[in-house]
């Protein structure tokens, strides 16, 4: 159930990846069946009706009958001509009242594996919608066509390749594979069976009962095959796997050791996972040994566990028809695992554990029967169990689209590690300790892992997401960090150049500068950031009856918004920030709608002219204008 509060905020905040605001004033809008396809074959969101938007501002206008619009849309979600699947249930579609006015707020959930595509219409490949940072946009035939093969009864695994035999497997990785079998269930009555028989228990064989054809699958040359067969065009072309140790401290030196297909080994599933362990393991400090090479633990950790279980999970969920292959980049303070295809259930359930959904159904028992990989949707919790023993940040999930990829972002790390914390406090100076937990931990993140966004901080916080949204905002506002610009899954990132290090923080204090300032300089920017007092009580009271037409409504004409800023400024400086709280606006809108149109139009003057961006900026209306 959608509440009025989280409304609010996502009002405050602006649409992003889980809301969209539409109008609703000349009934329901087109783009709506858009939108629930979208939602539903990405992640779920929330869809408001009766709220509009301007320059990135948004006002609730309400809607005149909403009751009869809300019966028009379950009308239309149960019409299979007008949406292929109705996901809601009642409370999913609610009327609200929000400032005295009606609104229609509806919960779209993320679809289940066996539910997508949602489409609008009735075909799936002109009507499939989703959803990325830009909003919704129209699947491709070959996305349509990975949601239909996720959605089939039989596995992706499980196709039976012609004129493919046993002569296409690799005769060690067999051997290999059937001691290590052997030596975790020594009286398993399959290691009795010849390689044929063995391979059809195990999946990797399979005889089809209603055509009697039978054959290698595509898990049996997965798991055991060599390369040539693998990557044959009438096999697995787009097969690739790929480990990458980018251990140096040189960015000269892309890695220091790497295993990919270059024709020194068979190339197989089971080759790699052993090999990929192989280094991961040795690298570890904390006591570990292997007993024999790859597999059979002697002083195992959950650590280690969680690693083999992180592994095992790209490979038997990886939708081998994508792009980029199975990616393994180990750094120093950190694992990334990444695999082509979607997620299959929502993050939610991820981190609830307990649902297993598996693409590859005969990769996972092949993996399961040498004692890799669950089954009862409890890997997750391996994975998380094992970091917290070390008291590193939660691993983090992403996923893309165009192309499909899931990546497991796995830090060797404490939350805030103390050389970050050192370098952040080198930057910001004093700014650094008066940053609350939520800030700290975000500029930490985007130190050791490049970036942050609200989904990772997410999966670190307890916190509501608007305000891990509001909080992230706030950064950039303050100088401390840089938006990638997109108005849906937003990434932030430390900024790159020193001259953008010399934004103030909250309290209006300067933060470090990556370079050295003269004393000079420094003296003069601390005048200058000093140099404004803020409103008494009594001045803010006597702007605020100026600005009152613009408190009690949110939609005016810009230029009489534009009035009542220039009444404001008369004969004082504001900042940004003042102003914006006076006439209840969002402040990256006053500024790109009117503060910075109004200093070029020459209506108002900068305390600071010589300095666009100082800390305390400021603006009044220049005489003889107004």
């Amino acid at each position: 159930m959608t509440e009025v509060s989280d409304i609010l905020n996502a009002v405050s905040i602006g649409e992003e990846v889980d809301w969209e605001f539409k109008s609703a004033r000349g009934g329901l809008p087109g783009s709506l069946w858009e939108t629930y396809s979208a939602m539903a074959n990405s992640d779920g969101g929330v869809i408001v009706l009766g709220v509009t938007s301007k320059d990135e501002v948004y006002f609730i206008d309400g809607i005149e009958s909403p009751e009869k619009q809300r019966k028009e849309i379950w009308d239309l979600l149960n019409n299979r001509g007008k949406i292929s699947i109705n996901l809601l249930v009642e409370s999913d579609v609610q009327v609200k009242t929000v400032f005295d006015k009606k609104i229609i707020s509806i919960h779209v959930p993320r679809a289940a594996r066996r539910q997508r595509p949602i489409y609008v219409g009735q075909n799936p490949l002109l009507g499939t919608y989703r959803r990325n940072y830009e909003g919704d946009y129209r699947c491709t035939e070959d996305e349509v066509g990975r949601m239909l093969a996720d959605k089939a009864e039989e596995p992706a695994d499980g196709i039976i390749l012609q004129n493919f035999g046993l002569k296409d497997l690799d005769e060690e990785s067999l051997k290999s594979y059937r001691q290590r079998f052997a030596s975790r269930s020594p009286d398993h009555p399959w290691l009795n069976e010849d390689t044929k028989e063995f391979l059809i228990k195990l999946g990797g064989w399979r005889i089809d009962r209603k055509s009697n054809e039978e054959g290698l699958t595509i898990a049996g040359l997965l798991m055991f095959g060599r390369m040539e067969s693998i990557k044959d065009p009438l096999a697995v072309s787009q097969y690739h796997v790929d480990y990458r140790e980018k251990l140096s401290e040189d960015s000269n030196i892309r890695w220091i050791d790497r295993i990919t297909l270059d024709g020194t080994w068979p190339g197989n599933l089971f080759q790699f996972y052993l090999k990929v362990m192989q280094r991961l393991s040795k690298d570890l400090k904390i006591p570990f040994q292997l007993s024999s090479p790859g597999l059979t633990r002697k002083d195992d950790t959950v650590v280690h566990e969680a690693i083999r279980e992180a592994l095992t999970n790209a490979m038997i969920h990886a939708d081998y028809r994508g792009q980029g292959g199975i990616v393994i980049d180990r750094f120093p303070d950190r694992i990334e695992m990444s695999n082509p295809g979607s997620l299959l259930i929502s993050r939610e359930q991820i981190r609830a554990g307990g649902i297993s959904e598996c693409r590859n159904k005969s990769l996972q028992l092949m993996f399961q029967m040498i004692g890799l990989g669950e089954k009862a949707g409890s890997g997750i919790d391996k994975i998380i169990t094992g970091w917290k023993s070390q008291n590193w940040r939660p691993p983090g999930i992403r996923e893309q689209f165009q192309p499909d990829r899931i990546k497991l972002i796995l830090p060797m790390v404490s939350l805030i590690p103390d050389g970050s914390s050192i370098k952040l406090r080198q930057l910001f100076g004093d700014n650094w300790d008066r940053l609350v937990s939520e800030e700290r931990l975000a500029l930490a993140i985007a130190d050791t892992e490049g970036d942050v966004s609200n989904v990772r901080l997410q999966e670190v916080s307890d916190k509501h997401p608007a305000d891990l949204t509001k909080r992230l905002q706030n950064l950039v506002k303050r100088g401390f960090l840089v938006s990638d610009g997109r108005r849906r899954w937003s990434r932030y990132k430390l900024p790159s150049s020193p001259e953008a290090f010399d934004f103030k923080g909250e309290s209006g204090a300067l933060a470090g500068s990556l370079h050295k300032e003269s004393s000079t300089h420094k003296d003069s920017i601390h005048k200058e950031d000093s140099s404004h007092k803020g409103l008494t009580q009594n001045e803010t009271t006597q702007l605020k009856l100026i600005a009152a037409s613009a408190l009690e409504r949110k939609r005016l004409p810009p230029e009489q918004l534009k009035k009542i800023i220039l009444e404001l400024c008369r004969e004082r400086f504001l900042t940004m920030r003042e102003i914006a709280s006076l006439i209840n606006r969002n402040e990256s809108a006053v500024r790109s709608r009117f503060l910075r149109v109004m200093v070029r139009e020459g209506l108002m003057e900068l305390r600071f002219p010589n300095k666009v961006n100082a800390p305390n900026q400021a603006y009044r209306t220049r005489k003889n204008h107004g």
